[in-house]
């Protein structure tokens, strides 16, 4: 029996030790959750701040987009024109070869 006794008493003890750590620990754990709280909170000030201080960034970037594409739309019509334009200056002068070579001016 005395083998028991030494088990019982020495789990026991863990026992004690492990309620003991846990008391101890209890305050370490609320501290720790409450600077989780702060630092959340922070965090999402920050965000916050930052959204703001992008925002006038972003229509900045809007505006200029919507600009350049003002600009390519119109060079792409130029380009579209003047395509236009020498085909038919090409379709003339070939058709006034076809006329020399042919005779039928």
């Amino acid at each position: 029996m005395g083998f028991m006794d030494s088990l019982k008493k020495m789990f026991g003890s863990a026992k004690e030790m492990a309620d003991d750590l846990g008391e101890k620990a209890a305050p370490m754990m609320d501290k720790a959750k409450e600077m989780a709280g702060d630092l959340g909170e922070k965090a999402k000030d920050m965000a916050d701040d930052l959204g703001e201080k992008a925002a006038p960034m972003m229509d900045k970037a809007k505006e200029a987009a919507s600009e350049a594409f003002e600009k390519a739309k119109d060079v792409a019509e130029d380009f579209r024109s003047k395509a236009e334009g020498g085909g038919n200056e090409a379709a003339s002068v070939a058709e006034e070869a076809v006329e020399k070579a042919t005779g039928e001016e």
